[in-house]
């Protein structure tokens, strides 16, 4: 592996998505964990619901274990890593943690911070189908309380190389944010 790795960790909401993107616009290649799930979904013939999505990342886990998202995207990221640098949008759990930890020689991990007053403000405006129908059954802190209690979220967050306050509204507070962070990447990497 020649690259550099950067999984991004964080809260629902947090800002990871514009993250991953200011990292995309500096050539890294882009991987979603999550995209799994959808992939596994279309090969079983299920429409991708939230339940469905649900009921397929219980049965991931069941079978590969709570690393299962690093396992089965790995060979995509070795690859990729061959070509370049990566980022790995929204790692959730520790064991997740671990096993790129050991997996990939130069491998960061990057905090997005936003506290939970402001992420529930931004939930009530997200646009993405699997927020939207998890927030009509659920509030935010349930969320937050459920990937913290049952996917291990905490630890990576906890162990992260660099943290990224993005505690304001507004993308120029964000983007003096990220140039901070790239500075600190390069000096780094």
């Amino acid at each position: 592996m020649v690259g550099v790795a950067i999984a991004l960790v964080g809260m629902t909401l947090a800002g990871k998505t514009e993250v991953s993107n200011f990292l995309r616009s500096r050539d890294f290649r882009y991987i979603r964990l999550g995209a799994i799930t959808e992939k596994k979904l279309i090969e079983a013939g299920l429409e991708n619901t939230e339940a469905t999505n649900q009921i397929m990342r219980k049965k991931l886990r069941e079978e590969y274990g709570m690393d299962a998202y690093a396992k089965l995207n790995f060979p995509e990221i070795e690859v990729m890593l061959k070509k370049g640098d990566v980022v790995i949008d929204n790692m959730m759990s520790w064991s997740e943690y671990k096993y790129f930890k050991a997996k990939i020689k130069k491998f960061f991990t990057v905090a997005v911070y936003a506290p939970p007053k402001i992420r529930y403000l931004r939930a009530e405006t997200r646009e993405e189908r699997s927020t939207k129908d998890f927030f009509k059954k659920n509030t935010p802190a349930e969320r937050d309380y459920s990937e913290i209690e049952n996917l291990e979220k905490g630890g990576p967050i906890a162990m992260a190389d660099y943290t990224i306050n993005n505690s304001e509204q507004g993308k120029a507070r964000l983007q003096e944010e990220l140039d901070k962070f790239w500075k600190w990447f390069e000096h780094e990497a």
